[in-house]
């Protein structure tokens, strides 16, 4: 084993660190005005108990600390509808809800704002967003829409975004391809093979969100590099067989392979055909997305 993937396989086995902490306080006035209409405010003491004292519930956070399990929390519950839009949000009683200050409320609510699920305006307070108005693609709203009531829908439409951009981003990667980027694709081929041989799932699916990251990150088209981010979080809220790469298998290890063998050899065609053989492992992804007509 090189040692690049004992590295990875023991990095894998550790805690996640989450996601980097709060940046600096939002100056945005999310205090509610004199006279604001509180008909719709959320009652809270509906919500699930278990959503409560974000304090004491460190799992299953993408954040660090209290600001990051509260973005998380509150974005679940715009997500899944339990707090629909318009509703207006009070930052104290978020704040006694949840037992956080007013400072992890605000900043909270900024990071929600900049995903365009809140927004907040002078005289009027923070209120929830309408769907068409959410940033579909920022990693945490995929996830949590994977999650969520939409998963379905969510599942399909990734996968249905996947077959757009990987084929076309495997071809081109061909044409772009460097000594040390062809090595790296290589590296992650064998820690999946190790992985999968010690039956470890979170080094495999590391390993291969990394591939397919890198393979979008090489094809030299900067608009196609910021949709990396999606695939990573395709791979890790699929939940289910969509593509080949949702389950550690001899099969789709062999088309990882066949992908890196294509790329050194300058074969734009050959990485492409399979790139679509990799996303079509499991029958029922060409009921999910057909394969594009031939024309």
């Amino acid at each position: 084993m090189t040692t690049l993937a004992h590295t990875m396989m023991t990095a894998a086995r550790s805690a996640d660190s989450g996601l980097a902490g709060p940046g600096e306080l939002d100056r945005y006035p999310y205090a509610e005005a004199p006279g604001v209409d509180r008909v719709g405010v959320p009652a809270w003491e509906g919500t699930d108990p278990e959503l409560g004292r974000v304090g004491r519930r460190a799992g299953g956070s993408r954040g660090r600390g209290l600001h990051g399990q509260l973005v998380q929390q509150l974005g679940q519950m715009i997500v899944s509808g339990d707090l629909g839009a318009d509703r207006p949000l009070v930052p104290e009683e978020i704040g006694q809800r949840f037992e956080v200050s007013r400072t992890v409320v605000r900043e909270s609510l900024r990071v929600l704002e900049a995903k365009g699920l809140v927004s907040a305006r002078p005289n009027v307070g923070t209120r929830v967003r309408p769907v068409s108005d959410w940033n579909l693609l920022d990693p945490d709203i995929i996830e949590w829409r994977a999650y969520g009531p939409q998963r379905d829908d969510q599942r399909r439409e990734l996968s249905e975004l996947r077959w757009t951009i990987e084929p076309l981003a495997a071809r081109l990667a061909a044409g772009h391809g460097r000594e040390e980027v062809q090595q790296r694709l290589a590296d992650m081929v064998e820690i999946m093979g190790h992985s999968m041989a010690q039956g470890d799932a979170l080094t495999f699916s590391r390993a291969d969100a990394e591939f397919h990251s890198l393979l979008i990150q090489v094809a030299g088209n900067r608009m196609l590099e910021h949709l990396s981010g999606i695939v990573s979080a395709a791979l890790q809220v699929s939940g289910g067989p969509i593509a080949g790469c949702d389950r550690p298998n001899e099969i789709s290890l062999a088309h990882h392979a066949r992908i890196v063998d294509a790329l050194a050899a300058g074969d734009g065609a050959a990485a492409e055909a399979a790139m679509r053989q990799l996303l079509a492992v499991h029958p029922e992804v060409e009921r999910v997305v057909p394969a594009p007509r031939e024309h």
